[in-house]
């Protein structure tokens, strides 16, 4: 269950308090795209508009005798085709009848998601997760959970085995 979220402004109210901004994370996975149609039916329901966020970080290798930073040219490249995803979903779900505006960041995810969320004054933010385990969850870690852990704002999980993904 969702708790309420502080904010006071116009919108549906209920059990979920009330929700104008929703704020959805992508990672451009197959799990992601279930969230994002599960965060539009929501938002749809709610009156809400979308705010699609994805966060990316620059390639960084580390070396006994030093550190290799992907080039300026790899980084803007790496921006260009993310905002390029990022608008391609936006116009992908325009004749749904929500409102959707997307923001690009670099940075760790969940911490720009947590950033994003602060600056759009989001009322809930909807992430996915794989449900990873054991060594692949310590190797890789887990954004959503970081984001749950560290969120002043109300967070709702798609997780991938209930979302067929």
């Amino acid at each position: 269950m969702i708790a309420p979220s502080p904010a006071t402004r116009g919108g549906k109210q209920g059990l979920m308090g009330t929700i104008q901004r929703i704020l959805v994370a992508t990672d451009f996975s197959d799990l992601a795209d279930t969230v994002v149609d599960q965060a539009i039916d929501l938002a749809k329901q709610l009156g809400a508009s979308l705010i699609l966020v994805h966060s990316y970080e620059i390639p960084i290798y580390g070396f006994p005798d030093g550190v290799l930073v992907a080039p300026a040219d790899v980084a803007s490249r790496i921006g260009a085709a993310a905002q390029s995803e990022l608008d391609a979903i936006a116009r992908s779900h325009a004749d749904r009848g929500v409102a959707i505006t997307t923001v690009l960041r670099m940075g760790p995810a969940w911490d720009e998601i947590n950033s994003v969320a602060a600056e759009q004054l989001a009322d809930l933010i909807v992430v996915g997760t794989h449900g990873r385990r054991g060594l692949s969850r310590a190797l890789l870690g887990s954004t959503a959970e970081r984001v749950i852990r560290t969120a002043v704002r109300p967070v709702y999980v798609v997780h991938a085995a209930k979302a067929g993904a």
